[in-house]
């Protein structure tokens, strides 16, 4: 088994740590106070404040120089800084280029006894390996601030009770550099955490993709985009880059001066060398002149119902006056200062104009094949182009701790960064996007993925802040105009609003639109938007949303989602899509704080009878779906569960994918349902019963219930039907329950059922299913047998008879019935969409003048034979009927019709 190894294989304290490069270039002494200038994290720095002080390590530590603060006032020339860390990226790349580890997958067990282990190695909760693996052991006093630090650093992969798995990659990494980290801070840190040397492999691996982040950005400006950068040379690369370069919109003449006659601060100047920027495609404009120039220090912002500023300097100074205190690593593989007198008022910032429809081209190039990711930062404080919006928090709000870190890293510098927060289903993203929507106090657009959701948006928006709910938009499709669901009523129009909530597929289809509908679309794509918050973030690379984001104008996008995987690996677009990830909250220490429900998840197995499991061997892939779906034992199952919860009077839901098996269960049980087709009236209706009242204790819902529906009174799931192997589909359906539901005396109080049939292919799909909630530390329990399900006599489908009935109306189903979805849904997710044909035809073809009859088939969305067998045999069996006396090439005719058989 991979990891690290155990304790028993420490070395003795008298062997001596491992030595690494010396100093490559002699160099003044750095005071502590300047080796670590942007090491903040945030709103919490305490994972470096609460790492072992200097006298408390020995080794490694010991070795550091002593005389690091004596010489306050000295600096390193900047020649010598410079040689210094080309001759470091030289050395870097060449290491990387000999060695293969981090392009290895590891596919067996690895030995990590040749490690050698720090004499004081128990103080320390990280091992590090040469691949980049990292591993945290959660027992640790050091967890929780460790847990911080590598979370903005790399990957989770793994995050059971002992031992956390992390992965290094090269977005996470750009994602540190964004919440005010850098190469060489992260070097030290982790050199100081680990329990031994940190390899020189990991080291290298890092510096080299933290070294370009931050040094490029692109803003936009009166619904024009620019890129900026500090660096002249960058600048040029990107002029003379074969796909930037043509992209570029070259200055008019007199262009400079008519934007200048707008006059005003910060964002009332465009940026310098925009327009008129020189002669030659290289230069650009001087941008200390004025205009929204590139604030590296930044003066911290106060988030909406907060007290304290959040800032990135002031974490700054707290982190070194702990620092002051000890010291780090940071000697152990050369590392230093970064040399970065970023805050200095004498920079310069070089810019220049590109087309808006190759933003996304250009951002994609940037970040895949140049290595130069461009930033997206939004000083909202000196836009004075867009009116700020009167808005707060209302008292109520209460912000929980880690949802004031995930803000944090947002707006840590006094600007609102564009990214990705991670929280899991139920812990409150609502209120962080409110929050941030508050905190920037500028147009906001909020993007969800279905009707329901709008509706929710809206009424947090009006429950957490102050902003009335007459000046909260919506653009929906329902009811026409209507934009609230009142039946197809016009007395709820929808309009733009200083905050305006629809869906992606408002925006993205790219239909024709009916006459109301093409005012709002239009004041929605010319308005300049400061924020846009995108629910369900994950949704974002299917190819009809993301053309979403290049048709509205947004300063800064923040984009909230529970779950950041998709199947077809294109969660890493949304790098450059949105931006990096700023925050992820990890499950079990939100369950374990009570913020979160505490749940037992279960894997029912629910066994094929003879007849399903017989045909299920000869039947084709959607056949075998629906047979599987509608096994009379998983029925049978799913009733004995509903009635025992029932009647403890929890609230409980049904999932299903197929909607032949949602139908069918609906009207088995009895009870409302909920599909894509619903209208939006009858959703509000069954929601509004489901939540308030006991007259409605169980719904049925197909995918369309999958995200951004809120029902914090429901406490058991049970899942009959899926989508193949979705992982993030499982874990988005166990969001439905995580709210906390308090009850004393109970270990668990939700309950999470995944009803699988066995011996077949669901439970293939049912283990990758499981696969990312095992990895946040869920555990399933495999139950074989419900206990008094065989005593349940009055179950549905208990004999014989009703078993076979049952097979026919299943064998009967026709084609598309057995694969059928919700197509609404199928864009959302990431798995295969709805076939669909298109046949060309004439008008007397399609009313019979072609010598065509209408016939009605036993399987009409095919005729194939074993499809036709399987029918024929099922109804010979169940009635009794001579089917070869009333069936020809798979068509049951009317008696009137009917045409001799020729027998």
């Amino acid at each position: 088994m991979s990891g690290p190894p155990p304790a028993r294989r420490e070395r003795a304290h008298a062997q001596a740590p491992v030595t690494t490069t010396p100093p490559l270039l002699p160099a003044a002494p750095v005071p502590v106070s300047r080796l670590l200038p942007r090491v903040a994290l945030g709103a919490a720095p305490v994972w470096v404040s609460a790492l072992p002080p200097r006298g408390s390590l020995c080794g490694g530590d010991a070795e550091a120089s002593s005389d690091d603060g004596e010489e306050d006032g000295e600096e390193e020339p900047s020649l010598l800084r410079r040689a210094r860390e080309e001759r470091q990226e030289l050395e870097d790349d060449a290491l990387l280029r000999a060695s293969d580890e981090f392009d290895r997958e590891v596919t067996e067990a690895q030995d990590f006894s040749s490690l050698e282990l720090k004499p004081d190695h128990e103080a320390r909760p990280v091992w590090v390996a040469g691949d980049g693996r990292i591993f945290l052991e959660t027992f640790s006093p050091l967890y929780k601030q460790a847990y911080d630090f590598l979370v903005a650093i790399s990957e989770p992969q793994s995050r059971p009770d002992v031992v956390h798995e992390y992965c290094l990659s090269k977005p996470a990494l750009q994602s540190a550099v964004s919440v005010g980290l850098d190469g060489d801070s992260i070097v030290s840190v982790l050199s100081r955490l680990c329990k031994t040397a940190l390899p020189p492999i990991v080291a290298a691996y890092i510096r080299k993709h933290t070294r370009t982040f931050g040094k490029a950005k692109i803003i936009l400006f009166r619904g024009k985009h620019y890129i900026q950068t500090f660096e002249e040379s960058v600048a040029r690369r990107f002029l003379n880059d074969p796909i930037i370069g043509p992209a570029r919109v070259m200055p008019t003449p007199g262009g400079d001066a008519a934007d200048k006659s707008a006059g005003g601060a910060g964002g009332a100047k465009p940026p310098n060398g925009a327009a008129g920027g020189g002669s030659g495609a290289g230069m650009l404009g001087d941008a200390n002149t004025g205009g929204p120039t590139w604030n590296v220090e930044g003066d911290g912002v106060t988030l909406a119902g907060g007290d304290d500023a959040v800032s990135d300097a002031a974490m700054m100074r707290s982190m070194t006056a702990a620092l002051d205190e000890g010291t780090t690593d940071a000697g152990d593989l050369g590392g230093g200062a970064n040399g970065d007198d970023a805050a200095g008022s004498a920079q310069k910032t070089f810019s220049f104009e590109v087309r808006s429809d190759a933003v996304e081209a250009i951002k994609q190039h940037c970040q895949k094949d140049l290595n130069y990711p461009l930033m997206e930062e939004y000083d909202f404080r000196a836009d004075e182009r867009n009116a700020s919006i009167d808005m707060d928090l209302k008292p109520i709000a209460r912000i929980r701790p880690y949802q004031e870190k995930s803000l944090s890293k947002m707006f840590g510098n006094g600007r609102a960064r564009s990214g990705i927060i991670v929280l899991p289903c139920g812990a409150g993203k609502s209120l962080v996007g409110v929050t941030a929507a508050c905190t920037v106090k500028k147009p906001t657009l909020c993007l969800c993925t279905s009707s329901v959701s709008v509706e929710q948006w809206r009424y947090q928006f009006a429950l957490w802040s102050t902003l009335p709910k007459e000046k909260i938009g919506r653009f929906t499709a329902v009811g026409g105009a209507a934009g609230s669901g009142g039946g197809g009523k016009k007395d709820a129009p929808s309009f733009v609003g200083d905050v305006t909530v629809t869906t992606y597929h408002m925006l993205g289809n790219q239909n024709k639109r009916s006459a109301a509908s093409m005012p709002v679309l239009e004041a929605m794509k010319n308005k300049e938007w400061g924020l846009m918050l995108l629910d369900e973030v994950h949704v974002v690379p299917a190819n009809i949303f993301r053309k979403v984001l290049m048709s509205v104008n947004a300063h800064c996008k923040l984009g909230l989602t529970a779950t950041l995987l998709r199947e077809d690996n294109k969660i890493g677009d949304l790098v450059y899509l949105i931006g990096p990830k700023l925050y992820e909250a990890n499950w079990l220490d939100l369950q374990r704080s009570g913020y979160l429900a505490t749940v037992q998840c279960a894997e029912v197995w629910c066994p094929m009878t003879a007849e399903f499991f017989r045909e299920y061997l000869s039947g084709t892939p959607g056949a075998r779906k629906l047979l599987y779906a509608m096994n009379p034992n998983k029925v049978r199952a799913c009733e004995f569960l509903v009635r025992f919860h029932e009647a403890r009077k929890d609230k409980v839901i049904i999932f299903s994918d197929t909607l032949f098996a949602l139908d069918e269960y609906a009207r088995l049980l009895k009870r409302p349902f909920i599909r894509g087709d619903t209208p939006q009236a009858e959703r509000l209706r069954i929601l509004h019963l489901f939540q308030h009242t006991p007259m409605v204790n169980t719904i049925l819902l197909s995918k369309v219930g999958d995200t951004s529906i809120d029902i914090p009174e429901a406490n058991v799931l049970i899942q009959v039907s899926s989508h193949y192997g979705s992982r993030r589909q499982e874990a988005q359906r166990l969001g439905r329950i995580l709210r906390p539901k308090p009850r004393a005396g109970q270990n668990f109080n939700a309950f999470f059922y995944s009803l699988v049939s066995t011996d077949t292919s669901e439970m293939f799909y049912a283990a990758k299913r499981q696969k990312f909630l095992t990895d946040q530390g869920y555990a399933f329990k495999v139950i074989t047998h419900l206990e008094g399900l065989d005593a349940s006599k009055d179950l549905c489908y208990s004999t014989r008879e009703q078993q076979l009935e049952l097979l026919a109306s299943v064998l009967a189903a026709d084609a598309s019935a057995a694969s059928a979805t919700d197509a609404l849904d199928e864009a959302v997710d990431v798995g295969e969409r709805a076939s669909v044909t298109r046949n060309k035809a004439s008008m007397a073809a399609l009313s019979g003048g072609a010598g065509r009859e209408y016939a009605e088939f036993v399987r009409r969305g095919g005729s194939s034979a074993v499809a036709n067998a399987m029918a024929k045999k099922v109804a010979t069996r169940v009635s009794g009927v001579d089917v070869d006396a009333v069936m020809g090439r798979g068509v049951v005719r009317h008696s009137l019709f009917r045409k001799r058989l020729g027998k």
